[in-house]
């Protein structure tokens, strides 16, 4: 093959592989084409000159962009893409050193490879915006099934299924065209050694200098080796993700209340109907955002002396959350196992032992009748049986009729009376009852939220038809973060509202509630320096139940003090069960 002075448009037909095809080999239909390429750029030159320079250009840019492109969302700035990528003069190098055919095969791996670290970099971005941690290789595939199911129930199938195909897509394509651009450029170097190879050696003695005197450009190193430090990093995260599986398992064998006889656990709550409710993504942003805090701490001290009416006292506290943003199954299962569960590889440890469930423990004294409401649980659920629970009523079995608010099939307050119809309201127990609640108004995207509406109005729930159709649409608030952090506000007020009229108008001598928040929500709303905690509170008409934690030191009320301690949610279930009356007998599986 004859070279051709490197930039020189008629010399390169779009591709080196279609210029070195043989003539009397190649099929017809693609000689044909070749040739009819050729005889448009002799029709027009500058027309192809032009497409070449921006052919050319585009790759150099997809490359180097990718080699420098950042997992942070907050990072995409231009002084980030100004570096100069050490691992593109390693490529350039090894390259230039290969043979025609290895040199294209290595080439499009490496565009193929380029475009997969670009695919986790998003992956990042996305999960550092809404679950607050980097993507994990090895735990985290599953939960893109989960985001698919999010959308269908906020947006409708329609969305998501051509979101999912829209996605499969442009990830198939940028495959390709990282592949097609790297072997271009390599084609490039190849017509002209002798300069590629100047210019590597030049690119190379820049980035030795600029490593040595720590070169800057608006406080970041213009040598760059980012690629490289995000291939370690997440061969590293695999490897502690591998090692973490064996170290939880066995941290999960031991438990501290595992042996302890029925008769010694929680005796200071015999003969209580005891409810912990979760309210999704009530976090601590919600008390202390200033954009956020007005209302919602208007309603806490609101529903603090409406409760007091009532002859209710509480106090509250802060928890720190194994999850921020999303994953509440992962916040509930901390709180309650005493173990911290913070990604879906110890969750699923978790679920599958014999580890003893803050929950459970009412149901292995015999003392208590136990109930699951979870109105987010469209499908089984085999966690049943770990949390201890004698009957579930899903989404499908509290008899709503009326329409889904986004994510959340049905409202809260219309839960809360199913629990009290069903359950809580039963005049034939011979046990009290401890019940566990998912209430899911307060899930993202936050619209349309429902309103209260008379207790004795509730029915079969078809009373929410006109509020649902006059709220927000989810596709409004969804990307805007200040209307998404009004509706959060609002939706959070609505459901510690429902919960606390509900204690209000059926809770009695012997109802104790525990209530708490399981995570934080998107930084979106809560900001990208806010904390993980989350409000805990129990309430008691009982004074012994809130004099059994006042070593706690928590703050009297619905709203903890910003000083208020702060406790990792795992360490609630101990806590918890000390307080009340539970003998310590370990047991280590």
């Amino acid at each position: 093959m004859s070279e051709a002075p490197s930039g020189d448009p008629s010399a390169d037909p779009s591709d080196e592989a279609l210029s070195e095809v043989p003539s009397a080999s190649a099929p017809r239909g693609l000689r044909a084409r070749v040739a009819h390429w050729r005889a448009w750029r002799t029709r027009r030159p500058r027309a192809a000159q032009v497409l070449w320079w921006t052919v050319t250009v585009l790759s150099l840019v997809l490359v180097l962009g990718a080699l420098v492109l950042p997992n942070r969302l907050v990072a995409l700035q231009a002084n980030r893409f100004t570096r100069l990528p050490g691992e593109a003069i390693i490529g350039a190098a090894l390259l230039l050193a290969l043979p025609r055919r290895p040199r294209a095969v290595v080439a499009a791996v490496g565009g193929v490879l380029l475009g997969a670290l670009t695919v986790l970099n998003l992956l990042d971005m996305g999960f550092v915006e809404y679950l607050g941690r980097d993507f994990n290789l090895v735990l985290d595939w599953g939960l893109l099934d989960d985001a698919q199911s999010y959308i269908a129930d906020s947006m409708g199938r329609a969305t998501a299924v051509g979101a999912a195909v829209g996605l499969v897509l442009l990830i198939g394509l940028l495959f390709t065209v990282m592949a097609l651009a790297t072997v271009r450029i390599s084609n490039l170097m190849a017509r002209n050694t002798r300069a590629a190879t100047r210019g590597t050696l030049i690119a190379a003695t820049v980035w030795v200098t600029c490593s040595v005197v720590g070169l800057q450009n608006a406080g970041v190193p213009v040598a760059s080796y980012r690629t490289a430090n995000a291939l370690a990093n997440e061969a590293r995260q695999v490897r502690d993700t591998l090692r973490d599986e064996a170290a939880f398992g066995k941290e999960a064998r031991y438990d501290t209340f595992g042996a302890t006889p029925a008769d010694q656990l929680v005796p200071d709550l015999r003969g209580k109907d005891v409810v912990f409710t979760f309210i999704e993504s009530y976090g601590r942003s919600a008390i202390e955002d200033p954009g956020m805090a007005p209302g919602v701490d208007q309603t806490l001290d609101t529903s603090t002396r409406a409760l007091a009416k009532a002859g209710f006292s509480a106090r509250s506290g802060w928890l720190t959350s194994a999850t921020y943003g999303g994953s509440s199954w992962l916040g509930h299962s901390t709180t309650l196992s005493g173990l911290w569960v913070d990604n879906q590889q110890r969750y699923s440890t978790v679920m599958a032992s014999d580890h003893l469930s803050l929950t459970k423990a009412f149901q292995k004294t015999g003392a208590w009748d136990t109930v699951g409401i979870m109105p987010g649980v469209q499908k089984g659920w085999p966690e049943q049986k770990f949390y201890g629970l004698d009957k579930v009523y899903n989404a499908f079995q509290m008899g709503y009729q009326g329409p889904k608010f986004s994510w959340s099939t049905m409202p809260d307050q219309y839960a809360l009376e199913a629990f009290q119809r069903l359950e809580h309201g039963r005049t034939d127990r011979d046990k009290p009852l401890m019940s566990e609640i998912i209430l899911t108004s307060s899930h993202q995207p936050w619209a349309p939220i429902p309103k209260m509406v008379g207790w004795d109005e509730l029915g079969d729930g078809s009373v929410f038809e006109d509020i649902q159709k006059d709220g927000e649409k989810a596709s409004d608030v969804i990307a805007d973060s200040a209307r998404s952090k009004t509706e959060y506000a609002k939706s959070i007020q609505y459901s510690v509202t429902a919960l606390t009229q509900w204690l209000e108008r059926y809770g009695t001598d012997d109802t104790v509630l525990v209530f708490l928040g399981d995570h934080q929500p998107i930084s979106r709303v809560s900001g990208s320096n806010a904390s993980r905690d989350v409000p805990v509170s129990i309430v008691a008409k009982d004074p012994k139940v809130l004099d059994k934690i006042a070593a706690w030191n928590w703050t009297d009320g619905l709203k903890p003090a910003h000083d208020a301690p702060v406790w990792k949610m795992s360490s609630f279930r101990d806590k918890f069960l000390t307080a009340y009356g539970s003998t310590p007998h370990p047991s280590e599986g």
